[in-house]
């Protein structure tokens, strides 16, 4: 099996499901395995450092280990990325199902920042700062991934809104590629062009968000009923960004998955 891919279940493997990040491979593993049940599952684990080059290895990888047209579930920035992929290779998607997205037009991205601000608590605050300070200084006295992960699990509890316990050890942070992915990714939605792809999606796309969840719905719901012919938006209540960690909502969220994927 190839280093950067899990699959579970059996063949056909006609869905797979695309991690956030940029730059935290393996953190879509519980729904693999819960989808695996079923139906057989890809688990890319994205290790290129730019936009395109993300992109073009998971075209590769559907290529080599999928069958036809197949069904990409993508959470966070992993649902930024199905959603470019779409645009760009529309005979690779079937459905694309974006699970808490983030916004792919800049207007509501103060939204999310004002959002995690007023979340955090004063030791939070304190240890962001402290985080943002290593970012700033990267490389000179501490290991980056190490960073970069405890940003994200800071992220992750100001973005939650009832988790259970959440199990990392079959996940991975590499700071390298959110660092140089990221800031591209960011350019592309500031520009506009993000926003102008959803044009040149020919499949239905589908969006899953928390009503919880510190990245605005709007910046889904509201931008891609503009641009996707075929498109439908699912909130969830009481959930945050992970909805598969989350008490009140991981049922709803695997019921509304499982009723989108008509294979």
């Amino acid at each position: 099996m190839a280093m950067n891919l899990r699959k579970y279940g059996e063949k056909p493997y006609k869905i797979a499901v695309i991690h956030g990040g940029p730059g935290a491979a393996g953190a879509m593993k519980p729904v693999a395995e819960e989808l695996a049940k079923l139906y057989g599952v890809l688990e890319p684990l994205q290790t290129a450092k730019s936009v395109e080059g993300q992109i073009q290895e998971l075209k590769d990888i559907i290529e080599a280990h999928g069958e036809g047209p197949m069904i990409l579930i993508g959470h966070s920035w992993g649902a930024m990325l199905i959603y470019m992929l779409a645009a760009q290779y529309a005979h690779l998607a079937d459905k694309i199902i974006m699970v808490a997205s983030g916004a792919v037009e800049e207007k509501y991205y103060p939204d999310l920042c004002q959002t995690r601000e007023e979340r955090l608590s004063e030791s939070e605050r304190e240890e962001l700062t402290s985080l943002r300070n290593k970012f700033s200084n990267q490389g000179k006295e501490d290991n980056m991934d190490v960073i970069f992960g405890r940003f994200g699990a800071l992220m992750e509890k100001l973005d939650a809104y009832d988790p259970m316990e959440m199990d990392h050890d079959d996940h991975t942070c590499c700071y390298e590629i959110f660092a140089k992915v990221w800031p591209e990714a960011h350019r592309l939605r500031k520009s506009g062009a993000m926003y102008e792809m959803g044009k040149d999606i020919q499949c239905e796309v589908v969006a899953i968000h928390g009503d919880y969840d510190s990245h605005p719905i709007e910046g889904i719901r509201d931008s891609l009923h503009k641009v996707i012919k075929n498109f439908t938006c699912h909130e969830l209540k009481n959930c945050g960004h992970t909805p598969w960690y989350e008490k009140q909502a991981k049922d709803a969220f695997y019921q509304i998955l499982l009723n989108e994927i008509t294979l």
